[in-house]
């Protein structure tokens, strides 16, 4: 899926150096400079450089002052060591002359600009020593270049084995995309800024107290917490009493204490939305939002710019590195390395001499024994037994580490029994190693990779051994032996090596972002530094963690935040865009190409992939045959068939019983043929008869395909046999046309696509069906029989490829026949099978009945039965939804929509068990499901028959939903205690839900994706898992007990903690107020208390694990960080920040690569190749096409012809949307009615207005108004420009709130057609929406499933006190609340806060034993169960999803025109050509038609009539056939001219590819014999002809001979004169004659004679045409007359017969044989000399 691109050969390519040029010239004066030494040692120095950069800060010199001269002193040296080798360069180079000078190569002026930032942060530093510059000075900030040096030390791998033009072409495509990628983001911020702006305006209304005055706001005079309100009484939060609602800004509060997020302006308001869209920070925005405006406004906005920007906009960069990434693993695979095989085979080769005193090579084994243990040990070293004894001490070990946990600050005994357990481990794994040595050599035994590992471990472990190292660092090496686990499943071993080798990808990757993250810590040290009241970046660590917290997203805008506060309100700007950029490239581009990595890795190699499809097809063939172990336990009793007795024969013997399905054949054979009898009266029809036979062949399906193989085989040797004999001929005259040298002398032109792979297809057919001997061709050389032998070669195992296909399709026949088979045999030996419930009949009335009901659907014809052709009905999209699903489903669809509506206004105060409102939904869905479901059971069965209702899953789930719905229903508990059965119960029936995943078939196809991949998701899971038992034991080992603390900063030791303390509150996030002399923040007296901290505690693995799940979702980590900084010490932070990259680097992009492989498997795409994922692109992408729907240009050079050209130019659609931009940037500032900018903001809105009319007008004019109306862009604009009309109206009449609000609406409105107007805008727009489309059963199923997690939140926290997270906002009272609480914890918005408010216990709440809604508690397992479940399903599994889909559809219509088969310009080309074809606009045109289109197409398109006739006639005839000759829409041309335009053989998957040649033959078939039956009838017009021309002749020569015999018999007086009336009379008297006239026999037989005698003997019995038919109207005068005139006598008839022989037709007839075969051969060569207009005549 993700190989866009071809795969290059592996080739020897030239070596492409990006890296610097160090193979300078040799000069005698300078030669360090050219050694390897040097190079290694001033890259070493960039290493240095930066060190002493991140070292040059004034904090740390506070804190250690002999750094400052060590910092200097290494400078120094750095300075004259990159100066003497500037100088060298340029001294070899030159200055500014030359080629290679050194100011014109780029590394040499960086290399040089690096010397001089040394240079300057060395006199900065001699001035800051001697105190002459203050160190906290901006200064400082001279020294931010440097840390860039670094690229010095990386850049010599910069050099590529691939062309520089290739690698060039690369990084400017993905550059390309990149940019254009960004500003689709920035259309988004910018369209939600705007709306951000006109929707809220500024948050800047708080509760203060009454008695607040201006300029005298304090802490104390703000509500705790610190609260939003809205001035309006009937929208917002109303402060409480005791408060007052104020505007802080007008009580004298500046910007920098009110804060930067809001929406005042557009800056500030696209700077918010950024933050909202990085999924942080944005509910809190949403919460101010609410409680200061209308609720509706603040979920509507927020809730889709998270789904637009957070997860369709965002995951196209995703899209754009996994596009990027696959490109270059294609061209870079040679420089990376191949795949190798996951199998670790412990051989290797080397040189050995033969006996022949040659060389080869010979595999040797390095497991092969080469110690000097004995035979015995190395035997039992080798077993099976061996090694599972070591892998089961392994698991024993792990669990013991896993057990131990705190003891308590009593427990003070220094050796406890898990430190003696970890020193015998020890010892035995020591023993292991030694005995592995002892057995294998230490060379042999070192030279696995295995080895090694476990090498490392023995020796860090019996180092963690010793007593005064253990619990320390080497802890590691004791937890790393869980790694060892991995060998016990093949499968988990397998995936390991995939994900991960070969690591060298994966590994530059992890040093790229290492570095990446070193030289931004380093900038931005130097960079805030100097910085006062901001401790985050004072020393390098700090510097880092928090640069490494902005990567990981997790409180990355409160350090924004406090930087921006910091540097104040001048330079807020500049450290905002800083940030954002950084935070982009580092979570947009950089977790992308992990995402990316891991991806590649799971892809399969090219060559694969055709013979996975091929043994996939094989076992997807095999798994049919047998049937469902619920069916097959029939076969387990005896044979018992349905047997009658008949009893109305007389006959003295007894009659035996007979098989009742024996005798049926008879009763129905007789109920036929009576049937039959009677309705061939005259009166009845009589296909009446061939009807009843057709139901009983129906009904007899079954014999029919047994003998369906024979007839298959019949018809595929017959069908073979037709294609071979017309290929021949094809090759045949391809052969003639070759050695005749048709090809010289024609002008040489580009072919068209089409025409090329016509040409291909037909060369392809002579080659895989004709010999080697008749493709010899003359003037051929040996290279070139050569290459023809190894084509013949490929396309003959192509064909045994598709012998292979037809034999799995055969096999699959097969399977479902025997299928069948078998279920007719159990049919009819055992009564009891398919009886629903073992007492309803097979065939009885009621089961009929039930069938009729539960399979009835809406069923719109969409072709007409009679000609076979597509309907084109207006409300086809409706049609197809009505009959998505029976009308039973319909009917259950609704009834469990309603009830789940009625679910939706449940809550711990408004309970079903006491509400008969909500009952009378309860009984509806109860009764409704029991008949659906008694109605399903009637007709298919309860679980024994093939339908069963409880066939899968699904029906499983419909019978524990109905149950559990029944039992409570009859139940109704009217008091339910917490954590009862009863809670449970009232927990399960919050699945009704899910009850549309199995009525819906989309759903059950989402539901299957998600499930299909549980396997990689499972060894995923166990992989994490694996990484957070490694941290989790060591992390018990290291901080058990160690994080508890007394809650009062200032006690130290545990003994004095006791007492109260006064601690303060928080009031607010958002302000930066001070505290004034003499104030205090608010706060309280509470007790010391000694304890861990509140969500988290290392006291035991359990606890770890918990809390190391809560930080790989990236939420809490920060402050599991500074607590374990704060209390064990400040190396330990390195601790979380490693488990940390593992988890979010490589843990997390891990559920996206596996997740989005998975869609890719299910989809089919997993395994396709490059050409046919382009294939399947450009088939989706034909789909969505649609005409331009754009009139033409008006012939003449009139006023519309102007005007059509001013409005299509592309200056004209430039300043359009430049005014567009300019109309938006009006609503920079909100539209109030008392703000005095509004008015002159309006009026010039109103000017835009009118030149938007004028736009309208001018394309009205040009296009005409029903041209105009066509386009549905126009249409929008239209539209949007009649609003703004009425705008301008309702504006100058009123003048309000309201106007002011349509005119907004208006222009954002209009802001939406620049997506219409720029082309990347419109594909990337086009990708999201598309997005959505498909995306839609997903978003609805995660909608469900978050509609069953809200019904159970509500059950099991509803009543749960408010704490730190649950609050008025936030929480599970209703279904409403919990449904924005979920949608919340999708986010990942602090989701492991709420579930630890939800898992508060007694005695810090108040239990209930009676009711579970008279309690404040809330429920540890069942919120630990719920939280972590709903997070790893949505936020992993879910929401991947959408990413996957992205990446899917990005490629659709993000790429360029060389990886697209049909280019957009071919595209268009074609849309133009349509438009101009179908000028009533409607999508559709007559079939003759079409060869006018093809005529006209140009370019890659284009079909050229005199080489590509029979092209032409297949692509005429395939339309025609394609509806049986009725219209033909858009996308049929264009889908047939996409099959037409692609290589089939390797664009098609392997069933598409045998149907599609297939239909390729039958239509060259037909077409031939239309070809041969149009010149049949062109011959017989041409032979007509002639024989009426000789007809004519004979009958003037009949003529003449009888008046020559009347005047011998009769002589006459006078000579007759005018023979030419004489032969117009005998010409009228002879048309009513017949033609066995006995005068004939004094004639000479002709060819007319003998031809009409061959057709009475081979036609004899068939109506014959007559002559008379076949002659002229009338005889040629010039003939008639020149017979007459001859002078005949008695004796003349030699002469005659002479006159008549040269007018006899045999020659011509021969040579006419001669022409059709020259003509036949010209036909099927595609070389006719016929007119164009006789082919089109098809």
């Amino acid at each position: 899926m993700l190989k866009r691109k071809q795969s290059s050969r592996v080739e020897a390519q030239p070596v492409t150096d990006f890296g610097p040029d160090e193979s300078l010239s040799d000069n005698a004066d300078i030669l360090w400079i050219n050694k390897p030494w040097v190079h290694s040692l001033l890259r070493i120095c960039a290493i240095i450089s930066v060190i002493s950069v991140c070292m040059n800060t004034p904090m740390t010199f506070e804190h250690y002052p002999p750094l400052q001269y060590v910092t200097f002193t290494l400078d120094t040296l750095l300075m004259f060591l990159y100066t003497a080798e500037m100088i060298a360069k340029m001294h070899i180079r030159g200055i500014v002359k030359g080629d290679s000078s050194y100011v014109k190569d780029r590394w040499c002026v960086f290399d040089g600009f690096m010397v001089f930032c040394l240079w300057v942060s060395l006199v900065l530093q001699v001035f800051e020593i001697a105190d002459i510059v203050d160190q906290m000075s901006p200064w400082g900030m001279l020294r931010i270049p440097r840390p860039l040096i670094m690229i010095r030390a990386f850049r010599i791998y910069f050099r590529f084995e691939l062309p520089r033009t290739r690698i060039t072409n690369i990084l400017k495509r993905s550059g390309e995309q990149i940019w254009s990628v960004s500003i689709f983001l920035l259309f988004f911020l910018l369209l939600y800024g705007i709306l951000g702006v006109q929707m809220f305006g500024t948050f800047t209304y708080h509760c203060v107290v009454n008695d607040t005055k201006p300029g005298n706001v304090t802490w104390n005079s703000l509500a705790i917490p610190d609260t939003h309100c809205s001035p309006e009484l009937e929208e917002g939060y109303q402060c409480p009493p005791g408060f007052k609602c104020m505007d802080l800004e007008d009580l004298g509060l500046s910007r920098q204490e009110l804060g930067y997020s809001g929406f005042n302006e557009i800056g500030t308001s696209i700077f918010t939305v950024y933050e909202a869209a990085s999924q942080e920070g944005w509910v809190f925005l949403m919460y101010r939002a609410i409680d200061s405006f209308p609720r509706w406004r603040s979920y509507f906005y927020f809730i889709t710019l998270i789904f637009f920007l957070a997860w369709l906009v965002k995951n196209v960069f995703i899209a754009v590195i996994i596009e990027t990434f696959a490109e270059i693993r294609v061209q870079f695979q040679q420089m990376w390395g191949s795949r190798s095989s996951t199998t670790s085979t412990a051989t290797t080769q080397m040189f050995h001499e033969d006996a022949a005193g040659g060389w080869q090579l010979v595999a040797v084994d390095v497991n092969k024994p080469q110690g000097r243990a004995p035979a015995c040990l190395q035997q039992m070293m080798r077993s099976s037994v061996f090694h599972m004894f070591i892998l089961s001490m392994v698991t024993v070990d792990v669990i013991v580490a896993a057990s131990n946990y705190h003891k308590g600050e009593s427990f003070k005994r220094q050796y406890d029994e898990f430190y003696l357990a970890e020193v015998a481990f020890t010892v035995l794994f020591d023993l292991e190693a030694l005995l592995k040595i002892w057995c294998l050599g230490f060379t042999g035994y070192i030279s696995s990779s295995l080895h090694k590992f476990e090498l490392l471990l023995v020796i860090g472990t019996t180092l963690h051994a010793y007593p005064d190292l253990y619990h320390s660092q080497f802890t590691y090496f004791q937890v790393l032996r869980v790694v060892r686990l991995i060998k016990i499943s093949p499968a988990l071993e397998d995936f390991v090596y995939k994900i991960f080798g070969p690591g060298k990808k994966l590994g530059s990757l992890v040093v790229f972002t290492a570095s990446l993250l070193i030289v931004m810590s380093a900038i931005s040290l130097q960079m805030f530094c100097f910085v006062e009241e901001l401790d985050r970046f004072t020393t390098f660590p700090r510097a880092f963690m928090s640069m490494f917290q902005i990567l990981t997203q997790e409180g990355w805008v409160d350090v924004m935040d406090q930087t921006l506060n910091a540097v104040g309100h001048m330079w807020a700007p500049v450290v905002a865009i800083y940030f954002i950029l950084y935070h982009l490239f580092a979570t947009l581009i950089l977790l992308s190409l992990f995402v990316a990595v891991i991806l590649d890795n799971l892809e399969l190699d090219e060559d694969l992939k055709k013979l996975k499809q091929l043994k996939q097809s094989e076992a997807n063939a095999d798994t049919k045959e047998k049937l469902p172990l619920r069916l097959r336990i029939f076969e387990k009793f005896p044979n018992r068939p349905q047997m009658v007795k008949i009893s109305k024969l007389p006959s003295d013997f007894t009659v035996p019983k007979i098989r009742e399905s024996f005798m049926k054949q008879f009763i129905d054979r007789q109920q036929q043929d009576t049937c039959c009898l009677l309705r061939s009266l005259p009166s009845t029809s009589s296909s009446s008869c061939d009807h009843a036979k057709r139901s009983a062949i129906e009904d007899n399906k079954y014999i029919d395909q047994k003998l369906r193989k024979s007839v298959f085989s019949i018809r595929a040797r017959n069908l073979l046999e037709k294609e071979t004999a017309v290929t021949k001929i094809l090759r045949a005259c391809t052969r003639q046309r070759m050695l005749s040298g048709s090809f010289e002398g024609q002008p040489a032109k580009e072919r068209s696509i089409l025409s090329v792979q016509h040409h291909i297809r037909q060369e392809r057919r002579s080659l895989r069906h004709g010999s080697n001997s008749q493709r010899i061709s003359r003037g051929k050389s040996l290279e070139t029989l050569t290459q023809d032998h190894s084509n013949t070669v490929r396309y003959r195992n192509a064909q045994r490829e598709d012998s292979e296909i037809k034999m799995i399709q055969e096999k699959k026949e097969q399977a479902e026949m025997k299928r069948k088979v078998q279920e007719e045999e159990l049919r009819e030996n055992h009564p009891y099978f398919d009886k629903p419930l073992f007492i309803v009949g097979r065939e009885h009335r009621f089961r009929n009945f039930c069938r009729v009901v539960v399979r009835a659907r809406f069923n719109a014809s969409k072709t007409d039965p009679v000609t076979g052709a597509v309907k084109n009905t207006k409300y086809h999209q409706l049609y197809d939804l009505l009959g998505l699903v029976t009308y039973l489903d319909w009917v259950m669809i609704i009834v469990t929509i309603c009830s789940c509506i009625s679910m939706m206004f449940e809550s711990p105060f408004r309970r079903v068990m006491h509400t008969p409102t909500l009952q009378i939904a309860e009984y509806v869905f109860v009764i409704f499901m029991s008949i659906e479901l008694n109605l399903k059971i009637m007709a298919d069965g309860l679980f024994f028959t093939p339908t069963a209702v409880i066939r899968d899953f699904g029906g499983v789930m419909d019978i524990f939903i109905y149950l559990v719905s029944l039992i409570f229903l009859c139940w109704m508990p009217q008091n339910v205690p917490a954590e009862s059965g009863a809670q449970l119960l009232l927990v399960l029936r919050c699945l009704r839900p899910l009850r549309i995943f199995k009525l819906v078939p989309q759903m059950r196809k989402v539901v299957r994706e998600l499930f299909s991949g549980f396997k990689e998701i499972f060894l995923v899971s166990i992989l994490l898992l694996t990484l957070m038992l490694v941290f989790a034991s060591f992390g018990v080992q290291l901080f058990a007990g160690k994080l508890a603390k007394c809650n009062d900063p200032n006690i130290i030791r545990r003994e004095d903690c006791n007492g109260i303390f006064r601690i303060n509150v928080s009031v607010s996030k958002n302000l930066n107020l001070k505290l004034r002399p003499g104030e205090k923040k608010p706060g309280f007296w509470v007790p010391r208390v000694w304890a861990n901290p509140r969500n988290f505690n290392f006291d035991n693995v359990g606890n770890a694990m918990l809390a190391l799940f809560e930080v790989l979702s990236l939420k809490g980590w920060v402050e599991v960080r500074d607590v374990i900084i704060h209390r064990v010490g400040p190396m330990h932070g390195i601790y979380i920040h490693v488990f940390v990259f593992l988890g979010c680097m490589i843990g997390l992009t891990l559920f996206v690569g596996v997740v989005i492989a998975n869609f890719n498997e299910n989809k089919g795409t997993a395994l396709l190749t490059v050409d046919q994922r382009r294939w399947e692109d450009l088939k989706s992408r034909l789909k969505i096409a649609q005409p331009l729907h754009l009139p033409p240009r008006p012939d003449n050079d009139g006023f519309r012809a102007k005007m059509y050209d001013i409005t299509q130019h592309p200056f004209f659609k430039r300043t359009i949307a430049l005014l567009v931009l300019a109309q938006s940037v009006l609503l920079s500032v909100k539209w109030d009615v008392e703000d005095p900018v509004t008015v002159p903001l309006a009026t010039m809105s109103v000017v835009f207005t009118f030149i938007f009319v004028l736009e309208v007008t001018m394309k009205i004019i040009a296009m005409s108004p029903a041209g105009f109306w066509q386009s549905r862009r126009n249409r929008y604009d239209l539209l949007v420009t009649s609003l703004g009309v009425v705008w301008v109206v309702l504006h100058f009449a009123l003048l309000n709130a309201y106007t002011y609000m349509m005119g907004a609406c208006v222009i954002v409105f209009r802001f939406f057609s620049i997506c219409g107007k720029h082309v990347t805008l419109k594909m990337l727009l086009l990708t999201v929406v598309v997005s959505m489309y498909k995306s839609f059963f997903i978003i609805v199923g995660m909608f469900l499933l978050l509609l069953c997690y809200a019904f159970a939140g509500v059950v099991l926290f509803g009543t749960v006190k408010y704490g730190e997270n649950i609050n008025r906002h936030a929480n599970f009272s209703s279904a409403g609340k919990a449904i924005t609480v979920l949608f919340r914890i999708v986010t990942g918005e602090d989701w492991n806060k709420i579930m630890h408010d939800c898992m508060v216990q007694p005695p810090f709440c108040t239990p209930d034993e009676f009711t579970y809604w008279a309690t404040d508690c809330g429920n540890y397992a069942g919120a630990l169960m719920y939280f972590c479940s709903f997070y790893v399903i949505i936020a992993y599994i879910m929401l991947n999803l959408l990413v996957a889909i992205i990446v899917e559809n990005f490629s659709l219509f993000y790429s360029t025109e060389e990886d697209q088969l049909l280019s957009y310009n071919d595209l268009r080309h074609f849309q133009i050509i349509w438009n101009m074809v179908d000028d009533k606009r409607e999508g559709v045109i007559p079939t003759f038609r079409v060869k006018f289109l093809l005529r006209l197409l140009r370019g890659r398109l284009e079909v050229d009539l005199d080489k590509d006739k029979l092209l032409f006639k297949h692509m005429c005839y395939e339309m025609e056939r394609l509806h049986n000759g009725g219209d033909v829409t858009f996308h049929d041309v264009l889908s047939m001219l996409s099959y037409r335009s692609v290589d089939i053989r390797k664009s098609l998957q392997l069933e598409e590819l045998l149907a599609r040649e297939q239909l390729e033959y039958t239509i060259e078939e037909e077409v031939a014999k239309q070809t041969i039956r149009m010149w049949l009838k062109k011959c017989l017009k041409r032979i007509r002809a002639k024989q009426q021309q000789s007809c004519s002749i004979i009958i003037s020569l009949k003529q003449s001979q009888q008046q020559e015999l009347k005047r011998i018999l009769n002589p006459p007086s006078i000579e007759t004169t005018q023979p030419s009336e004489d032969l117009k009379t005998n010409s009228q008297d002879n048309s009513v004659q017949p033609e066995s006239s006995s005068q004939q026999q004094l004639l000479s037989p002709t060819l007319s004679d003998r031809g009409g005698g061959r057709q009475d003997a081979a036609e004899a019995g068939k109506p014959q045409r007559k002559f008379g038919q076949w002659r002229l109207p009338s005889a040629p005068k010039p003939i008639s007359h020149s017979v007459s005139s001859v002078n005949l006598r008695f004796g003349g008839r030699t002469t005659m017969k002479s006159v008549v022989c040269k007018m006899n037709p045999m020659t011509d007839t021969a040579s006419c044989g001669s022409e059709v075969k020259k003509w036949w051969t010209r036909q099927l060569t595609v070389e006719s000399d016929e007119s164009g207009d006789d082919l089109l005549d098809i």
